[in-house]
This record gives C-alpha cells, sequence and structure tokens, in this order.
C-alpha cells in the first residue's frame, strides 16, 4: 500500500521578552498552544510545537544593566526559568528557539536580505516606549505616556532603516477580510482592520551607537535590528529557514500563532 502525506499542523506561542521572569499569562500561552498540538497529533497530524525566548533588546540590556549583570548571562538565566516553566507543565514543544542562538541569527538576517527591496534607510523621530518596545504616534500617546504602562514616553531621534509595510497595506486588508487570514478574537480582527487603514512604514534597525545588544544588520555593523524583526523571525529560523530547506518548505507557513492581545499588532501587520 502506498502511505499518504501526513497532514502538518505548526503551531506556536509568542516568544516571551527575558527581562524578567514567568507570569501566568506565559503559562496560559504555553498551556493553550500546547492543547492544540495534542489535539492535531492525536488527529494524526505531522504537528509542529515551538516556543522559546526573545534576548535582545532595550528593555532586557537595560534589566540586565540594572542587576549590575552582563547582558548576554542575563538573558541565559532567564531563558532557562521559562525552559523550566515548559517542562513543569510537560509541554510537548519540539524546539526551544533562542534569539540569542547563531542559528536563529543568521535566519533573521537572511530574512532582512530577502526584504532588501523593501528596505531604505531614513530618519526617524519620535515617542518611544521602552517597555513596548515600540513607537507610539502623537494620537496614540496620552500625555505623551504609554497607552499600556502609564510611564513617560522618551522623545528620540535617530538614523534608522525602514521597511516600506504601507505598501503591502491593500493586500493584508484582502487576506483578513477574506478570511484568508483569520484573527480570533473577533473584535482583535476589527482592532487591526483599523491600525491598516492608516499603516505607515516602520522602523526596523537601531544604530549601534544608542543599542548594541542585538543581530547586525547584514552589511552595516554600525546598526542592529529592531527587535521585533529580530524576535518575529523565529518563527521561521526554527523550522530550518537558514539551514534545512526541507523541514521549512514541510512546516511553513505556520497555521496557528498564539498570542496575547498586546503583541497582537506587530504579528498580524509586521509579521
Amino acid at each position: 500500500m502506498k502511505n499518504e502525506p501526513k497532514n502538518k499542523f505548526y503551531v506556536t506561542t509568542s516568544i516571551p521578552y527575558v527581562n524578567d521572569k514567568p507570569h501566568i499569562g506565559h503559562l496560559l500561552e504555553f498551556v493553550q498552544a500546547d492543547t492544540l498540538a495534542r489535539y492535531h497529533r492525536g488527529k494524526g497530524e505531522d504537528t509542529f510545537l515551538l516556543t522559546g525566548t526573545d534576548e535582545h533588546g532595550q528593555k532586557i540590556f537595560e534589566a540586565a544593566a540594572k542587576l549590575g549583570e552582563d547582558t548576554k548571562e542575563f538573558a541565559g538565566k532567564n531563558s532557562d526559568e521559562f525552559r523550566k516553566l515548559a517542562e513543569a507543565i510537560g509541554m510537548s514543544n519540539d524546539y526551544f528557539v533562542r534569539t540569542t542562538d547563531d542559528r536563529h541569527k543568521l535566519a533573521a538576517q537572511k530574512l532582512w536580505q530577502a526584504c532588501e527591496k523593501d528596505i531604505y534607510k531614513g530618519e526617524y523621530e519620535g515617542l518611544y516606549c521602552v517597555g513596548c518596545e515600540r513607537y507610539y504616534t502623537e494620537s496614540e500617546a496620552e500625555d505623551e505616556c504609554c497607552p499600556i504602562h502609564k510611564t513617560k514616553l522618551s522623545k528620540l531621534k535617530m538614523e534608522s532603516y525602514f521597511f516600506a509595510q504601507s505598501k503591502y497595506k491593500d493586500k493584508l486588508l484582502t487576506l483578513i477580510n477574506t478570511g484568508e487570514f483569520r484573527i480570533l478574537p473577533e473584535k482583535r480582527k476589527n482592532e487591526m482592520l483599523t491600525f491598516i487603514e492608516n499603516l505607515t512604514d516602520v522602523s526596523i534597525s537601531r544604530p549601534k551607537i544608542q543599542l548594541e545588544w542585538g543581530v547586525e544588520v547584514p552589511g552595516d555593523s554600525e546598526h542592529v535590528m529592531y527587535v521585533w524583526f529580530d524576535a518575529l523571525s523565529n518563527y521561521i529560523s526554527a523550522i530550518g529557514y537558514a539551514d534545512d530547506s526541507k523541514m521549512f518548505e514541510k512546516f511553513w507557513p505556520a497555521d496557528v500563532h498564539v498570542v496575547g492581545k498586546d503583541i497582537a499588532r506587530f504579528h498580524t501587520i509586521l509579521w
């Protein structure tokens, strides 16, 4: 008899920042993603469950500095706490990705090169929240404070590479409105559609003079990738984007990303 190929199912958690130890929200994501993976394995599908940790960015650099610790050692120590959490609940993840791993860095740089036709250098000025690792517009900020953390936003002006995501506005709207790209729950979908209507290009690098802790931009030793460009690429680095084309072709694209509401915008628009 000829063996029929199995259906595949690729599910991920978001990868938590290692600026602090795990909390109940991380546990919830782990359980939700693990439940989905176990269900699809039970159906006989070839399932891959991914989790891991996001270890670059200003927030992590500052958290380590505050404790007087080496950034890499601090990140590794806290990454271990998330790994222990996954083990403690018996999570059935197939891989635990770390954004400080060389394998991940190579994939992030390969993705950057694949996007180069839509990348340009410019100058960015705006209100920045270290906690969110993102900029806010004047209309989004509340008296120049972060709408999530309620802390004062920093005014920054810097040279940066930009990704021309605004050119993909119509394509994103079509993908979401036709249901090809599903966002659940429905109210989050409506929020994202509103954001996309006013889509602008996004800054995707930081000058090393401002922040050295990150993945170096290919061809420019004076810049590191913006932490979200780096972090989002974990979903492809873990399945062989840079080093295992057979595995990558087998599992990509992901079927489900389990993420919290605070990072829904990065996943539904930038990713």
